[in-house]
């Protein structure tokens, strides 16, 4: 732990894997993804939102 310029408190956080929306849904706005054996569904809204559903 840190402290900033404004002398608030700063964490490192581990890396996570990063990932784009719209690459995920190759320029569309829905994409599925499968986690062990259960499918779920990405969806980007008109209004920009993420919607995951099983």
């Amino acid at each position: 732990m840190r402290l900033n310029k404004d002398g608030a408190a700063e964490v490192d956080l581990p890396s996570l894997p990063t990932h784009l929306a719209e690459d995920l849904t190759q320029g569309g706005n829905q994409a599925l993804i499968v986690l062990r054996d259960q499918v779920y569904s990405l969806r980007i809204t008109r209004a920009g939102k993420l919607i995951l559903t099983k």
